[in-house]
């Protein structure tokens, strides 16, 4: 089989099926209202990937609170976003009905900005920190929660993927790290109650059996005490926990998994791998079959860190260049059995059109992301995000912010 056989072959989720196996990671772009809905510019980005055909989109992050978040100008979820989420969902649905559409739900917790929202914690984490979160008011974030995923299912998505990577709260709750003695915090059974009773109780309020719930999942942290780690003073991987998690999510009624790794705020090297260090890439691959190896066979796990594979002009060596592209090593992970769909992130910036390039045989006029990193400084800066390789838009917003503002200061995401 061809690598455009394998990976515009649909595959079934839950009760939907995926119209192939492109994946379109959850990239936020800091570009909504000032009330948290969805700007023109969300719109249209998220009309072109249904357009460009993706099997599954999830949509960047969408913050349960106002209260509490990582970006000035990031999407928001409670009732009085409901309507414009309504709109926001019809349209791209009309741009395209077979593409599958969740919402990312999150918390952002210790990566909170304190210049616009309140930093909270669950434990003091060196560099962050933040007011001490108490039992009533974690409690408070997953009735938070619950109201997010009934307002996702009403405007019409596909499903949510509930926010367990990348440092964002639910990490922050099931890390080694939060050995604090408290109702969530210390031994697995506590630190895991916050992920399993959620699912639970959004299972429950929704009711749905055509509802998609999923989580992505950073199986390694990569510092001391993060997820994925033998204890809360060691950075050593140890995979008992994420393992037992994505079990225990399966067993709760999950039926997909985005596989990740890092906390971009910390270990961004780990979430999305540069041009320098291409190989940790690999690492990724290694985490996704940890993940599939454990799971049903229907439960889907979807890849990450595809996009700095490229055309096969990636860095990468001892490996003939057409064997490690993209598209070339994509297939090759699902025919394997590595997993089961292909996550494109920063390579949906680039071109959001790939999946219908490829199913038209147009594989010459795909854009292949550079693996610039631009759009992270964007990120970072707090501005608009986009290709700034393919997109003069972005390109001049980082040039202007240059300008006025000098080189970046800033490590955290």
């Amino acid at each position: 089989m061809s690598h455009r056989d394998t990976l515009l072959n649909p595959i079934q989720i839950g009760t939907h099926t995926a119209q192939n196996r492109f994946f379109i990671q959850a990239m936020e772009c800091n570009d909504e209202d000032a009330s948290g809905n969805p700007s023109a510019d969300t719109t249209e980005r998220y009309c072109n990937l249904a357009k460009g055909e993706a099997g599954l989109i999830s949509l960047e992050a969408i913050s349960i609170t106002r209260e509490s978040r990582s970006r000035d100008n990031q999407l928001v979820i409670r009732e009085a976003n409901r309507e414009p989420l309504r709109d926001f969902v019809k349209k791209v649905k009309q741009a395209n009905p077979k593409s599958l559409f969740i919402f990312q739900l999150t918390h952002s917790g210790e990566l909170s900005n304190p210049n616009f929202s309140r930093r909270v914690c669950v434990k003091p984490l060196p560099g962050f920190g933040g007011d001490i979160l108490t039992k009533d008011e974690v409690d408070k974030i997953m009735d938070e929660f619950v109201l997010a995923a009934k307002i996702s299912h009403d405007v019409g998505a596909d499903g949510i993927d509930m926010k367990l990577c990348h440092g964002y709260f639910g990490s922050q709750m099931l890390r080694p790290y939060n050995d604090r003695k408290w109702k969530y915090g210390g031994s697995w059974k506590n630190r895991s109650r916050f992920a399993f009773e959620l699912y639970e109780r959004i299972l429950n309020a929704v009711n749905d059996k055509n509802f998609l719930i999923g989580s992505k999942v950073s199986a390694w942290e990569g510092f001391p005490g993060g997820f994925g780690t033998d204890g809360p003073d060691s950075p050593i991987m140890d995979l008992t926990e994420p393992l037992a998690l994505i079990k225990g999510l399966e067993e709760r009624g999950a039926q997909f998994f985005i596989q990740s790794g890092g906390s971009p705020s910390i270990t961004v090297s780990i979430t999305q791998c540069d041009k320098h260090v291409p190989y940790f890439a690999y690492l990724h691959q290694y985490w996704a079959k940890e993940f599939r190896r454990v799971l049903k066979p229907e439960t889907v796990v979807i890849g990450s860190n595809f996009s700095l594979f490229r055309n096969g002009k990636n860095h990468l060596c001892a490996v003939e260049p057409e064997k490690s592209s993209l598209l070339a090593y994509g297939a090759q992970c699902i025919e394997r059995g590595v997993m089961d769909m292909v996550g494109l992130g920063r390579q949906s910036f680039a071109d959001p059109f790939l999946p219908l390039k490829l199913r038209e045989n147009k594989e010459s006029e795909i854009k292949y992301c550079t693996v610039c990193d631009n759009c992270l400084e964007l990120l970072i800066r707090q501005t608009p995000v986009g290709c700034c390789t393919f997109n003069k838009k972005y390109t001049d917003i980082l040039v202007n912010e240059r300008k006025i503002n000098g080189p970046l200061k800033v490590a955290h995401t």
